[in-house]
């Protein structure tokens, strides 16, 4: 059994790690509330694209937009969205598993390429034998849009060049604070969503200005950088989530602990001064005879 000095320095050194803990909740409840903000800032944007790219699909010779276009799938790359530090319970974990769903059994072959955006990313797919392409480090560090911008070009060299003939994005969506779900969306070639209203749009004339040919040479780059400042919101936003409920639980289970350490310091603590209390009587009792 540990000694009652033994479980006091326990207690301090718990009491430490749950200051910090707290700490880090705090601060990832701060970061999250501005990474949702930006999300819901972010989204119309990004549903009008999708609309206005739905139409414009629909009134154009897609052959003449590379990003576009529809062909064998011989070589596939993954883009996976991880975070650059852990201690967000199974956030990376849960995305890497979507991620290697997505490239299937091809660990070490040449069909199939995994880019990474994140640390824990890069090192899980790295260790495992993936054909790693490239990796993005410190993006959440200072989230701009010209990092997305940057690797969107990156992305869309890759696709017209012949480099990867599918292009898969893999992050994590954010629903609420409890809830983050790993999500995998195809980013090239682009295929605008069949959402709620799709088809009557479809069937609907639109006069465009200028044309639809010079719309869609401006929009559809515009998209495929837009669609992953998306997803690095998103991620930003769900590691912050995930951080703070983990955070938590380890706030709490850490008062746990010392509360049940107390009381066993407490039980060693009696049963010390009971001891010294009948070491005196005894010596008393030996003085009197």
């Amino acid at each position: 059994m540990a000694t009652l000095r033994e479980l006091r320095t326990r207690v301090a050194s718990i009491s430490n790690i749950q200051r910090v803990t707290n700490a880090m909740q705090m601060v990832a409840a701060a970061k999250m509330r501005r990474a949702q903000e930006a999300i819901e800032g972010a989204r119309p944007y990004a549903q009008q694209l999708d609309r206005v790219l739905r139409r414009l699909h629909t009134s154009v010779d897609i052959s003449h937009s590379p990003l576009l276009a529809q062909r064998p799938v011989n070589k596939t790359i993954v883009v996976a969205v991880t975070s650059d530090r852990g201690l967000c319970g199974g956030f990376n974990g849960n995305l890497c598993r979507v991620a290697q769903g997505e490239l299937g059994d091809s660990a070490g072959g040449e069909s199939a390429g995994v880019i990474t955006i994140g640390r824990k990313g890069r090192d899980f797919f790295r260790n495992r034998g993936y054909n790693v392409i490239h990796d993005h480090e410190d993006v959440f560090g200072s989230l701009v849009f010209s990092r997305a911008a940057q690797i969107g070009q990156d992305l869309t060299r890759r696709f017209i060049s012949g480099e990867a003939d599918r292009v898969t994005i893999v992050f994590s969506e954010f629903r609420s604070v409890s809830q983050q779900v790993p999500v995998a969306r195809q980013l090239l070639p682009i295929v605008p969503s069949d959402g709620e209203g799709a088809q009557e749009e479809a069937s609907q004339d639109y006069l465009f200005e200028p044309d639809p040919g010079a719309l869609l040479e401006e929009l559809v780059p515009r998209h495929v950088n837009f669609q992953i400042w998306r997803a690095l919101l998103e991620s930003n936003a769900c590691e912050q989530a995930a951080r703070m409920t983990a955070m938590d639980n380890a706030t709490k289970n850490a008062g746990e602990l010392i509360d049940e350490l107390t009381r066993e310091m407490n039980k060693e603590r009696q049963a010390s001064i009971t001891l010294e209390l009948m070491d005196i009587i005894g010596g008393a009792e030996a003085v009197a005879q």
